[in-house]
């Protein structure tokens, strides 16, 4: 335990809060809420820590604590549920799914959000709603929605339309095209912050804007535009009716079943709605050890709920819960009204929470079998390939290798690595080929293997890459015998430790091995073929993918792009005054310089860059 811990364990106060443990780069390692901060906390660093597998490993690594007191233990759960969706702090308990359940996904820190139809829940910057019970739901809300809201529906980032004309959608007043300029980012937000508000719920607030806007259109007599709002208005109390009756219904419950194996739980969801058992929700809590069911559950719940559209009035957990009471507060003011978390000992709520408790032990034991067949097979995957390549050790990190471009344009290359058989994609790594001016892969894969290599065990560089400075048991490329020579060559420049290279070639899955006039050919059922294939494949993947980003990137550059002094603002500013990319290259100086906001000096070099590019 460092110095600095240990004062910071003297001065702990003994009330309810969030407590963070962080590592020597700053990184959170743990998220915690306790009722009284000071013994919980201590309890990390005692002779006789923790049982949890995990948490055991984890003071040796602390060296600073940061507390966060809270008035009482429901509003730590809320903080802690916060700070760990933004944190993901390794060590704390994490939920995957069973399968993957539709939500709505809005994309706050883009210039210009979307809102959109999803079935994943990680990434950052991203706010999720849900999950729905089906995806049929979501579609329909999401195309009120954007007849209520008129978001962008364009994919990524950045709004798509870059001829200088607004798409479709526009004109069918779906998009208030942010393409071209034709919204602000200020009134697109706000748009955005309807959505949200929607979906969180309010909906009072919009259906009142939304019959003020339609009375001042009757009352100016512009009768088509009050047509608009009128409908809008018809479609967002259609929807907050059908939320509201979804709350209102009689027998709306939740049935939960927990069921614990050494680091593993299984969690079971039955939802009932109008007293009907409508689905099932399968998760898997990982880093779960050692915990007892009160704590696995209310870390479930915390994390389940706190992202869902709505709380059912009633959740019916296992009879081994405890104190629930800071839950319920959570709960409640989640869904706005009294939630009451119970425990029945007798009846049909008893039994129907029985049954989701078997459930969870069904999914808990197939998964623990699922992870035995697929360990066996990596097993079996990873011995074959060490026989047939007659190596010296089992090949537990392979590296793969890809390179990718069209006709010498966008040249990019892929690292992919497996671990133990896994992908392991926190270790993947994007090259951009520099040196090449053409279509040479030999040449744009020797640069890839130079620039990976020269990176090997540097531990003490200031950009050290945990990746780079792995040394791989296995090198594979994808390709035949011109690319494994070109990895050879290059790799020769380097002292390397003895590490394997093949190639796989895609005819007829062949592989070449340095030094072998002939290639191995493995049975098509093999398990190590099967990885070499999954491995080669996925660089591929990788390298395509890439590829395909900066090709996209370039193409989306328009000409203003590249025109001297012309920023996002007075390229939006060109847009506006001449409508169209086209009007914009035809123009003369004089109409250059009468742009509001283009200052004279720099309409005169554009025109004169343009000119000079024979455009003008």
């Amino acid at each position: 335990m460092s110095n600095q811990v240990e004062e910071q364990l003297k001065g702990l106060p003994a009330k309810p809060g969030v407590y963070l443990f962080r590592d020597e780069k700053g990184h959170v390692l743990y998220i915690g809420k306790a009722k009284s901060l000071r013994p919980r906390v201590r309890s990390y660093f005692q002779a006789t820590p923790d049982s949890r597998s995990t948490i055991q490993r984890l003071p040796e690594r602390v060296v600073d604590v940061e507390v966060i007191v809270t008035d009482t233990e429901a509003e730590a759960l809320h903080l802690e549920q916060n700070l760990v969706k933004r944190h993901r702090p390794p060590f704390n308990v994490r939920l995957r799914d069973d399968k993957s359940f539709p939500y709505i996904a809005v994309t706050v820190e883009d210039d210009y959000p979307r809102v959109m139809f999803t079935r994943e829940r990680h990434r950052r910057g991203v706010v999720y709603f849900g999950p729905y019970a089906n995806a049929k739901k979501v579609r329909e809300t999401l195309d009120v929605l954007n007849r209520v809201f008129p978001y962008r529906p364009c994919e990524g980032p950045q709004p798509g339309r870059h001829s200088g004309i607004p798409c479709l959608d526009y004109h069918i007043e779906r998009c208030l095209a942010p393409c071209v300029g034709y919204v602000s980012k200020e009134n697109y937000a706000k748009i955005i912050d309807g959505v949200i508000e929607f979906l969180s719920g309010e909906t009072r607030p919009i259906l009142r804007q939304l019959e003020r806007k339609m009375k001042e259109a009757a009352d100016g007599e512009r009768f088509e535009e009050a047509a608009r709002y009128r409908n809008r208005l018809f479609s967002v109390r259609h929807l907050a009716e059908r939320q509201a009756a979804d709350k209102r219904a009689v027998g709306t419950i939740d049935v939960i079943g927990i069921s614990v194996e050494g680091d593993r739980a299984a969690v079971q969801v039955f939802p009932l709605r109008d007293g009907r058992l409508i689905d099932r929700y399968g998760f898997h809590l990982e880093n779960a050890a050692g915990q007892d069911t009160a704590s696995l559950l209310e870390v479930f719940c915390v994390e389940y709920y706190g992202s869902a559209p709505s709380v059912p009035p009633q959740i019916i957990v296992p009879p081994d819960t405890g104190d629930t009471s800071a839950l319920e507060e959570f709960l409640s003011e989640r869904r706005g009204s009294r939630v009451e978390v119970r425990a029945p000992m007798r009846g049909e709520k008893r039994r129907l929470q029985e049954l989701a408790t078997e459930n969870a032990r069904v999914a808990l034991e197939s998964d623990a079998l699922q992870a035995e067949r697929r360990r066996l097979r990596r097993v079996e995957a990873l011995e074959e390939l060490r026989e047939a390549l007659n190596l010296e050790s089992l090949p537990l990190r392979i590296e793969c290798y890809d390179v990718s471009n069209i006709q010498g344009e966008a040249v990019v290359g892929s690292m992919v690595v497996f671990q133990d058989a896994v992908a392991k994609k926190a270790h993947y790594r994007k090259f951009g080929v520099r040196s090449l001016d053409g279509q040479d892969d030999y040449a744009a894969l020797g640069e890839v293997i130079s620039r990976r290599f020269a990176r090997l065990g540097d531990a003490t560089s200031e950009e050290y890459d945990e990746s780079f400075a792995a040394t791989p048991n296995l090198v594979v490329i994808d390709g035949g015998k011109g690319q494994l020579a070109a990895a050879l060559q290059a790799m020769q420049a380097y002292d390397l430790p003895r590490v394997a290279v093949i190639s796989l070639a895609k005819r007829i899955e062949e592989v070449f091995v340095p030094g072998r006039p002939e290639p191995i050919l493995l049975a098509r059922d093999s398990a190590g073929l099967q990885l070499l294939q999954r491995v080669r494949d996925e660089a591929h993947r990788f390298a395509v993918g890439f590829h395909r980003q900066r090709r996209d990137a370039k193409a989306r550059e328009s000409i203003f792009d590249t025109l001297p002094g012309v920023g996002p603002a007075r390229r939006r500013a060109l847009l506006n005054h001449f409508g169209s990319a086209e009007r914009f290259l035809a123009a003369t100086q004089e109409e250059l310089e009468g742009v509001p906001g283009i200052p004279e000096r720099t309409a005169r070099s554009i025109y004169a860059q343009l000119h000079k590019a024979g455009r003008a």
